[in-house]
């Protein structure tokens, strides 16, 4: 069934009634910072409302501010939709290819009296704006020039005739219309700064609230659908439109934004992460970014799953990350391939095994396949083995059921052993377990029927490689960042222990040809993934289980 929720009950209505007969949508990311997980709710809705109704999406770089923008963010953007599989059927455009449309609207506003160009600097013209909503905004000086002698300045303004800042091009709207938006926004500003495309052509730049919805008209865009935080920018939206291609459409309409615990989306804290080498790179495991979610080993499919169970809706909510490792859990559960791993591996040496004799016991590569589809691998076993630290204990706690001194245990799809003695290092932690199989028990139940306490994990010593696994947590100990307390750093609440990483860890032979992007389950680990930037490292996407019920918090 198709996904409903008020936008395409807004949508329904306009189709309804002949308004529109196609449906176009648009993602129109500014290239200045890598997308999050916040943008991948952004891309969903436009991209699947479009695949909904047979219409038409576009991908908009807005890189109408070229300060920060450049190529190395429009390829990780273009990168991150074609891995999310959100393909833009209606074509891939750039904000900066209409600006001398762009222009000629200014002109056309000049020519009609409702825009003119104002000397007031930045901090002049918020003072004559003001901050009460119920107090008309202090006029311009410059206001009232006339349309000739607007014309010429703002000419004079793309010839570069005047330095950053000396003047701006303003809307002449409403100002004491309680919208803070109407009263005469800037709509051009000054900016000798190199464009990454258009190079040093042009010298003055749109603001996105007049750009925007000339951008969304002049590439046929039907329904502008964007975060909340632009609803009150939605008025200046309908001006523009109105007063420059005129019509009803595109339109515009809002959803709340996508806020996940434990994590920061702005895209200035993201940088500065970056920047002051806190993290390694945009992606970073630890980043919400979506390259970062790609390198930590998680999929388009579960990110998806994730933003359309967490709702569209226009109330703002807060989500449990645990909700997005859920759903990649229960994907990978059904899909990823079993593999032995020792992450603190300590030796067992079975005295009653034959020296250099090497068998191998199947073991099933995914036991939650369905029953045609199961297939095994051969894993080898010899007199020497690594089990993990944890899995032995010289002292065992209550219902203790994994291996100790005397006890017995079951060698995961081999055999049974008892451990009969330990050695330990000069610091005092045990070196080498000692143990004796039963061998009438390869793969099978002992004879006797005797109960087994309990199965560990193991993988042969002459048969394994060395890798290092990096355990990764939440990068923040705050779950709502959004709600620090006023003047408190958002870097005081990384989390020191983000990251833990494990060397000399003992994984099954069949790793070594592993590659990026492939998931496996560590048995009784956690679901891991081969690190595309550090051969040999391995990171671990989730836990095996959690205790979290996925819900969404108001």
């Amino acid at each position: 069934m198709a996904d409903k929720n008020f936008l395409t009950e807004i949508i329904d209505e306009d189709l309804a009634s002949g308004k529109v007969k196609e449906i176009h949508t648009r993602f129109p990311p500014e290239p200045n910072g890598y997308l999050h997980i916040g943008s991948a709710k952004a891309i969903y809705i436009n991209w699947s409302i479009a695949n909904q109704y047979g219409g038409k999406f576009n991908l908009r770089f807005d890189d109408t501010n070229p300060s920060r923008e450049g190529e190395e963010y429009v390829e990780s953007i273009r990168k991150d939709l074609e891995w999310l599989g959100a393909v833009p059927n209606g074509g891939i455009f750039f904000g900066s290819d209409y600006f001398e449309k762009c222009y000629a609207y200014a002109e056309k506003l000049i020519e009609a009296g409702k825009a003119y160009v104002d000397d007031l600097s930045h901090d002049e013209m918020r003072e004559y704006r003001g901050a009460d909503a119920g107090k008309p905004s202090k006029p311009s000086p410059y206001r009232d020039r006339t349309p000739e002698e607007n014309l010429a300045l703002f000419r004079r303004m793309r010839a570069g005739e005047f330095a950053d800042g000396e003047k701006t091009l303003r809307a002449k709207i409403d100002l004491a219309s309680p919208n803070m938006n109407l009263r005469d926004p800037a709509i051009y500003r000054i900016r000798h700064v190199t464009h990454h495309r258009q190079g040093d052509k042009w010298c003055i730049y749109p603001m996105y609230d007049f750009a925007h919805p000339l951008q969304d008209a002049i590439e046929g865009v039907t329904h502008s659908m964007c975060s909340l935080e632009f609803e009150n920018h939605r008025p200046l939206y309908e001006w523009v439109i109105a007063n420059t291609v005129g019509g009803e459409f595109p339109k515009q309409r809002e959803f709340a934004r996508l806020n996940v615990t434990n994590t920061v989306m702005s895209k200035r804290y993201l940088r500065e992460l970056v920047e002051q080498g806190i993290v390694d790179g945009w992606d970073d495991p630890r980043m919400p970014t979506l390259c970062g979610l790609r390198r930590r080993g998680y999929t388009p499919t579960s990110i998806f799953t994730f933003v359309r169970e967490a709702g569209i809706s226009k109330s703002d909510n807060l989500i449990d990350m645990r909700q997005l490792e859920a759903c990649l859990r229960a994907e990978l559960d059904l899909s990823a391939q079993r593999r032995i791993a020792v992450l603190d591996p300590v030796k067992l040496v079975i005295d009653n095994y034959p020296a250099g004799k090497t068998e191998t016991f199947d073991i099933a590569n995914n036991p939650n396949r369905e029953a045609n589809d199961a297939t095994a691998r051969p894993v080898a076993f010899g007199k020497e083995l690594w089990i993990d630290r944890d899995d032995f204990a010289e002292v065992p706690p209550p219902k203790f059921k994994r291996l100790t001194v005397g006890s017995e245990v079951r060698l995961m799809g081999a055999y049974l052993v008892t451990c009969t003695s330990i050695e330990k290092a000069a610091d005092g932690t045990v070196s080498v377990i000692h143990a004796t199989a039963d061998l009438e028990t390869a793969n099978g139940n002992p004879a006797d029927g005797r109960k087994v306490r309990g199965t560990i994990h193991w993988v042969s010593c002459a048969n394994c490689i060395d890798a290092e696994v990096r355990l990764y947590e939440n990068l923040f100990t705050e779950a709502n960042m959004n709600a620090i307390p006023e003047g408190s750093d958002y870097k005081d609440y990384l989390n020191p222990e983000s990251v833990k990483p494990l060397k000399g860890c003992k994984l099954e032979a069949s790793l070594a040809d592993a590659k990026p992007g492939e998931k496996f389950q560590f048995v009784r680990t956690g679901f891991f993934t081969p690190d595309s930037k550090n051969p040999g490292v391995y990171n671990r996407i989730v836990t095996l289980r959690d205790s979290f019920k996925p819900a969404v918090q108001g």
